[in-house]
This record gives structure tokens, C-alpha cells and sequence, in this order.
């Protein structure tokens, strides 16, 4: 995917995480029939990450770095 939405459903129902601040570094995620779409809260209508829903589900259980 190159930054567009490549024939892809739009996604509504744009959701940031419980853990986002009021600093304006947030990540919205969408879900979508059969994937899951990420973009930056700050750009609207800026570009979409789309990822498999099991490529999403390891990263966001992934333990954290140190």
C-alpha cells in the first residue's frame, strides 16, 4: 500500500487509544471488513496503514521493548 486507500472501504468508527495523552502523538485505528486501518490522529486525511487482523493482533500484544 502506498499511502492511499487503493479501492479499500473507508473506514469509520476511528477509535484512539484509552492510553493517549493530551500531547497530540496519537495513532487512530479502524476496523474494516477484513483488515484493520491505522492512521495519525493529527492528519485526517492523511495516509492509512493497512494491516491483516492477525499482524495487528501481535503487535498490540507484543510485550513492551526495553
Amino acid at each position: 500500500m502506498n499511502g492511499t486507500n487503493s479501492g479499500r472501504p473507508v473506514a469509520t468508527g476511528w477509535r484512539k487509544s484509552s492510553h493517549s495523552g493530551d500531547e497530540g502523538a496519537c495513532v487512530e485505528m479502524a476496523l474494516l471488513p477484513e483488515e484493520v486501518a491505522v492512521r495519525d490522529s493529527k492528519d485526517p486525511a492523511g495516509p492509512v496503514l493497512v494491516f491483516p487482523p492477525a499482524a495487528w493482533a501481535a503487535f498490540t500484544h507484543a510485550p513492551p521493548r526495553p
